[in-house]
């Protein structure tokens, strides 16, 4: 990481109960349908090894060109807390993501907060993540 980094957060509610939400992160059928995916955007790979020192690979095909997101889990304290290192292994170093998720009424809220991200990706860091977030209620239906 570079000395100059900014932290992009982001908040949503959900309809559904902590444990489901938390779990979807960790299931490869459902993180496939929405974390790191595209609408035109084809799923080639989602590798989820779900323990603390665990690593993930999502590869979504996009056009010609494959896409890879990879990290390591930090922490898994289910159904409040997930912690990884996030990289494409080509562009810019690991970063780290926390999830936070708190039950609320009707559902749960969840935090989503990515540390490390260099000052030219937070505009997209941050609209990347609300997408995803989008697509994991979609997910979830």
């Amino acid at each position: 990481m570079t000395a100059q980094t900014v932290t992009v957060q982001v908040r949503r509610h959900f309809n559904f109960p902590p444990e489901r939400v938390f779990d979807a992160w960790l299931d490869p059928t459902l993180a496939g349908r929405f974390l790191f995916a595209t609408p035109t955007g084809v799923m080639v790979k989602v590798a989820i090894d779900a323990k603390v020192g665990g690593r993930f690979e999502i590869v979504e095909r996009r056009g010609d060109k494959d896409e890879p997101h990879v990290g390591e889990y930090l922490e898994i304290d289910r159904p409040r807390r997930l912690a990884f290192t996030f990289g494409d292994n080509i562009a810019f170093d690991a970063t780290k993501v926390t999830v936070e998720i708190t039950p609320a009424v009707g559902g749960c809220d969840l935090v989503l907060t990515h540390t490390g991200v260099g000052p030219q990706w937070e505009a997209q860091t941050h609209e990347g993540w609300t997408g995803i977030l989008e697509s994991l209620a979609r997910a979830l239906v």
